[in-house]
């Protein structure tokens, strides 16, 4: 099944070995051997890798497969060389070529594609779980990030109001 995703798109790990040619099982083991494969993982363990998971893994590929590395030996490479000396610095250089005039989904489209919905299942139903679990204040990130991004909110704001008064200055 071939999808056609933008180069930032994140993918799914069956996404993510049919475009390196591997099985997933393969992935979910070069996990535990190279530090530097970091996949988001929702609550339900489900993988998404970004952009630069992908340009990694494909390193790793290249070394194991098409350069006979063992994995010891491409472990040693990654620990002596710096990643942009490795990938050649192309770490998000273009995932984002070629992106003018898509369609930006919508969040609703996004939670859609991550976490589809049950079939019979109303978005009433759904919305009324969330807003169980906003009550009890279930803790879905570290309080410690929560801090921060209200903080960095706090900041942007300032900075909003400061740009703001400049412009009614001028």
């Amino acid at each position: 099944m071939v999808v056609n995703k933008s180069k930032s798109a994140f993918k799914t790990i069956a996404e993510a070995a049919e475009d390196l040619g591997v099985a997933t099982h393969v992935l979910r083991f070069w996990e535990t051997k190279f530090p530097q494969i970091q996949p988001m993982k929702t609550t339900g363990g489900r993988r998404y890798y970004r952009p630069d998971d992908m340009e990694i893994l494909h390193v790793i590929k290249d070394y194991l497969y098409e350069k006979r590395y063992t994995i010891e030996g491409v472990q040693k490479i990654f620990k002596s060389n710096r990643m942009k000396d490795i990938i050649g610095g192309t770490i998000q250089s273009d995932f984002f070529e070629n992106d003018e005039n898509v369609n930006v989904p919508s969040a609703d489209e996004l939670i859609n594609q991550i976490e589809p919905v049950p079939s019979g299942i109303e978005p009433q139903v759904v919305e009324k779980i969330v807003e169980k679990v906003i009550e009890k204040k279930v803790e879905v990130f570290p309080a410690a990030k929560v801090a921060k991004i209200k903080s960095a909110k706090e900041d942007l704001q300032n900075i909003k109001t400061q740009l703001d008064d400049l412009i009614k200055i001028n």
